[in-house]
């Protein structure tokens, strides 16, 4: 790859070295030989992600010769741009061009009436958020839309306690309660608990709603109990206001999520502290890439990632935990674009994209498939790769240790203070993240455009490098985090807070012509890409303490035990 002339000599073989020199010559002979008699990597299928791999895409046998040959590729000064510690796009890849002519806007406007003229007295509204930090974050800020819908008064959210991650956090153990009420007070009226004289009575009257239930659905199956029983708790509170409301709606959830609702001082201070960590290390500015290659999501994407029948057999088995699931069409889904990236196809990614071996990496992650096997070939790309478990003593995680979502809370403030960060998912946290990162000025966000790239990888040994690069370039307009990636109204709202973010008066007006076709590829490549797999499949029948209604029959939205395992 290197640009250096080797010196030339002419002549034949000198006779004091004949025999040598026609050794050498039949060893090159063999050689050459040797290579074109070789499969290519990928030959016959997938390539094995477990087994590392040279960014050369020539195979590695060891763990060894894959280090030699990335090192022999950095040390070639002139190579291309996978080599540099920068970029070969500069500044550019790592901000986003337009995004300083955006802001983030999410003030009620005059015509918004204060909470205290809104809010019924003798209606409290109860709910129990589900699944992951994250998961839950989306229910926090739903209970306040609906509290405002319903004009009720707000109980702070109980949080789950009981599902696969068996966390035993209170909503105080992980967010700022206090500022939580005080930040919405003009909004919602909230409170700690319900009042004794209240809770004596008799208990909350239960209803789950159906998911996206729209202002009109919360005033027909819930406002009627509500007014007769007083108390009402909605259960599995997740996803269950519409993603399409009013402006003045939407604005609100924006004041809860990117305002109101922040983490208590013991974990921002934590996190901060990892965040000081990194840019010590980095001199100033990092990636963060939410991997997300457990083997919970990898069984549950139905996808196969190169690991033969043991890989088949291990997520098979983990997969059977879902009894509503079709039966896994691997080629199907990766078409599809539903398979993740392994962590090798993500370092080659960025290194496409221009990032160099010199960058330092966060890593947010649970236990990694294939442990590190699979990790290798992305800590050889970059080698300065980090997690709160590395930067952090165990001491100063102990506090946080046994709890799942304090822990996942780290890694958010993390992420998002991240001069890039890589999502490998369409997932909650990924999503909840790339929406703030949008509202708070279009920070740089990474999603693999997993259709195209798929496709790229198989065939990834039949093109030099700088094609492969100039490939992924191209496949990945549209999934870089800029402005105007996808059509008002289209994607869902905590990815896509439109209605918050409003364009600076003095901001540049120049239409940028590759704007349409980049809306309409990325919408195209959107397609059977969500995630967020608890939507996808029929809700089993419910508890009988709970109302007929609160069931979405045939919606095919909901089930239980697969939002406790992959939701984040």
């Amino acid at each position: 790859m290197g640009s250096r002339q080797r010196r030339r000599y002419h002549g034949g073989c000198a006779a004091p070295g004949a025999a040598a020199c026609w050794a050498a010559a039949l060893l090159l002979l063999m050689l050459a030989f040797h290579c074109v008699l070789s499969p290519p990597l990928g030959h016959g299928g997938r390539s094995d992600p477990l087994r590392p791999q040279s960014p050369t895409f020539v195979q590695s046998n060891n763990l060894g010769e894959l280090r030699r040959n990335v090192l022999a590729m950095d040390t070639n000064a002139h190579a291309s741009n996978v080599i540099c510690d920068g970029s070969k796009m500069g500044e550019e890849l790592w901000d986003s061009g337009t995004g300083n002519d955006f802001y983030g806007c999410s003030n009620a406007s005059t015509e918004f009436a204060g909470a205290e003229a809104n809010t019924e007295s003798n209606r409290y509204l109860m709910i129990e958020a589900s699944g992951g930090l994250n998961q839950q974050r989306t229910g926090i800020i739903d209970a306040v839309v609906a509290a405002r819908i319903l004009k009720a008064t707000l109980v702070i959210p109980k949080l789950d306690q009981k599902s696969f991650w068996e966390d035993s956090s209170d909503f105080a153990d992980i967010f700022d309660a206090d500022y939580f009420i005080s930040s919405l007070s003009e909004d919602v009226k909230i409170i700690q608990q319900l009042p004794d004289r209240i809770s004596k009575k008799s208990l909350p009257y239960k209803i789950r709603v159906p998911r996206k239930c729209t202002p009109l659905c919360y005033e027909n199956r819930v406002l009627p109990a509500l007014s007769k029983k007083n108390v009402v708790q909605l259960t599995k509170f997740d996803y269950r206001v519409s993603n399409r409301l009013e402006t003045y709606l939407q604005k609100l959830r924006c004041r809860v999520n990117y305002h109101a609702l922040r983490f208590t001082e013991t974990i921002h201070k934590m996190g901060e502290i990892l965040v000081q960590r990194m840019r010590e290390k980095s001199g100033g500015r990092f990636i963060a890439l939410h991997l997300r290659f457990e083997p919970d999501m990898l069984a549950f994407s139905g996808c196969y990632f190169g690991g033969g029948e043991t890989e088949r057999r291990e997520l098979g088995t983990i997969r059977k935990r879902w009894k509503t699931l079709h039966e896994a069409n691997p080629d199907r889904e990766r078409r599809h674009g539903k398979c993740p990236l392994t962590p090798e196809e993500v370092g080659l990614m960025l290194r496409a994209l221009g990032f160099g071996r010199g960058v330092h990496m966060y890593v947010a992650s649970g236990d990694v498939y294939g442990g590190e096997e699979t990790l290798a070939p992305l800590k050889a790309l970059f080698p300065n790769f980090y997690s709160k478990e590395t930067l952090a003593s165990k001491e100063e995680l102990e506090p946080f240790l046994p709890f799942s979502s304090r822990m996942a809370a780290l890694d958010f403030v993390v992420c998002d203070q991240s001069n890039v960060f890589v999502t490998n998912n369409n997932g909650n946290m990924a999503r909840m993240l790339a929406g703030r990162r949008r509202y708070f000025g279009h920070n740089r966000t990474i999603r693999p455009n997993t259709r195209k790239l798929n496709s790229l990888f198989l065939n990834r040994t039949s093109m030099s490098w700088d094609s492969f690069a100039s490939k992924v370039q191209m496949f990945q307009k549209g999934f870089m985090g800029e402005p105007n990636e996808v059509e008002p109204g289209r994607g869902g709202f905590y990815e896509y807070p439109l209605d918050c973010i409003c364009k600076k008066s003095n901001a540049r007006t120049e239409h940028n012509k590759d704007t349409a076709d980049i809306m309409e590829n990325h919408l195209t490549d959107r397609e059977g890409r969500d995630l967020d797999f608890m939507e996808h499949t029929p809700l089993p029948a419910g508890s009988s303490n709970e109302t007929e209604s609160d069931y979405s029959h045939g919606n095919g939205l909901d089930i239980p035990e697969m939002d406790d395992v992959i939701s984040d």
